[in-house]
C-alpha cells in the first residue's frame, strides 16, 4: 500500500514539475518576441515617445 502512494505522490510531483517547464518555455517566447518587436520597431516606437513627450512640454515636433 504504501509503495503504490509512493509512486502516485512520484507522479503528481513530475507533473507539477512539467508545468513549471511549460510556463518556463512560455516565459522564454514571450521574451523572444518583446525583443524581436523592439529590435525591429524600436526607433518607431522612440519617436513615438519623444513626441508625446514633446506635446506634454508645449514644444512642437519636427
Amino acid at each position: 500500500m504504501v509503495g503504490w502512494l509512493v509512486r502516485i505522490r512520484g507522479l503528481v510531483e513530475r507533473q507539477r514539475g512539467q508545468g513549471m517547464v511549460e510556463y518556463a518555455l512560455i516565459l522564454v517566447l514571450v521574451a523572444i518576441v518583446v525583443i524581436a518587436v523592439l529590435t525591429l520597431m524600436g526607433q518607431q516606437i522612440k519617436n513615438v515617445f519623444q513626441d508625446v513627450v514633446q506635446t506634454l512640454q508645449g514644444t512642437p515636433s519636427t
